[in-house]
């Protein structure tokens, strides 16, 4: 069986790195790698820190891109490797533009599209957008749907999709997995990674804040920052705000955020730097996807600069909670977790429903046409283990 992996931004390497990994191991498959570079410096930060070499490098990254720009390199830059390749599946990964366009152009060959993380959703095109949109558009068109919870599989079951479903659990932690047992085993590569983290001060708590979604571009922005600089100004915490590259998030954080004693506004880091960061953070403010997911594995509770999320699961157990972009509400939220200890302690304590680490053998076994024990989140389990 020949697999052409196709991916693009950080997050879906971080996310792809472990399968690719593990499908380089199966006997009986040739696993190759297509990266388009719609992200590139962050894409190759993460392809460092896996040890993992594309075979194919289509290099679409442009300044001031568009996602129309994008979609179009990206269609003309695949179909000859395509073709090239001819293999029996194309997998592709989440929401990104990289995604969508890759899964529609295996499509047009003819060419069977497994969609990993799929059924997730907000019922809102627009939140978040383009991501909406994309990962709907993949559902459609594979064949092979890799859900990460018993809700995104149900999410497809409503909308009668032809694709075979199947419950992994999320990549993520297996990746997530991966890198902390890389630092808790060795104690001079923690200490290497935290040389170049910034230098805290050790009777405040780290407050680690990431940003970068396009609907939060504006007024959204303008919001988180003020609340940042007004929960600075309460010297309790240490804020460390690692920047997304995007002028529309550099513009409002520097001038905002910039010289501010307690804030601490670094460059994207590398996937073990950031864990590191995820390792010493007291709480985590954030619009991202993924760290909706991972963080709670940590024991981190994670408050969300959104007003939906396609990750329901992790706010039914209590691990996260939806914040928004309003000062008052994020300075709220933050104050709460850092001043009343019992409602810290009880999210940080609840249980992550996103995987348990084998999500890479669950999918690989299904690829091959073995058995393989579909994933249940905590909730789940619970009931089967009462029900016998």
């Amino acid at each position: 069986m020949k697999i052409l992996s196709i991916f693009g931004t950080r997050p879906e390497a971080i996310k792809m790195a472990p399968l690719v990994k593990r499908l380089a191991l199966e006997r009986g498959v040739t696993s190759l790698i297509c990266v388009t570079g719609q992200h590139r410096t962050m894409l190759q930060q993460v392809m460092d820190v896996f040890d993992i070499t594309a075979d194919y490098d289509l290099d679409i990254m442009a300044p001031n891109q568009t996602l129309n720009s994008v979609g179009s390199r990206i269609f003309t830059a695949l179909d000859p490797i395509l073709e090239h390749v001819n293999p029996d599946r194309v997998l592709v990964h989440g929401d990104t533009t990289t995604a969508a366009i890759s899964g529609l152009a295996a499509f047009h060959r003819r060419i069977p599209v497994a969609h990993v993380e799929a059924g997730l959703r907000t019922g809102d095109l627009s939140q978040p957008w383009p991501e909406e949109m994309n990962r709907r558009v993949l559902d459609v068109i594979a064949d092979l749907l890799l859900v990460p919870t018993v809700g995104a599989s149900n999410h497809l079951k409503l909308e009668n999709l032809n694709g075979r479903v199947v419950i992994t659990g999320n990549t993520v932690i297996d990746a997530l997995k991966m890198t902390t047992q890389r630092l808790n085993d060795n104690p001079l590569l923690a200490a290497g990674v935290d040389a170049h983290l910034p230098l805290l001060d050790p009777n405040r708590k780290m407050l680690l804040v990431t940003g970068h979604r396009r609907e939060n571009f504006g007024d959204g922005f303008l919001s988180i920052c003020n609340a940042l600089a007004a929960l600075a100004r309460r010297g309790d915490m240490e804020i460390v705000y690692p920047v997304h590259l995007n002028p529309n998030v550099q513009e409002p954080v520097n001038r905002i955020l910039s010289g501010l004693k307690n804030v601490h506004l670094i460059a994207p880091l590398d996937y073990l730097s950031f864990v590191r960061l995820m390792q010493r953070a007291y709480v985590i403010l954030t619009d991202s996807g993924g760290v909706q997911e991972e963080a709670p594995s940590l024991g981190k509770p994670v408050l969300v600069m959104r007003d939906v999320t396609e990750r329901p699961e992790a706010i039914a157990a209590g691990t996260v909670q939806l914040v928004g972009t309003s000062t008052e509400h994020i300075i709220a939220s933050v104050v709460q977790l850092y001043d009343r200890r019992a409602d810290y302690l009880r999210m940080s304590q609840a249980i992550n429903p996103y995987g348990d680490g084998l999500a890479c053998e669950r999918i690989v076994a299904t690829l091959m046409g073995r058995e393989t024990s579909e994933f249940l989140p905590y909730r789940e389990k619970e009931s089967l283990v009462q029900a016998a």
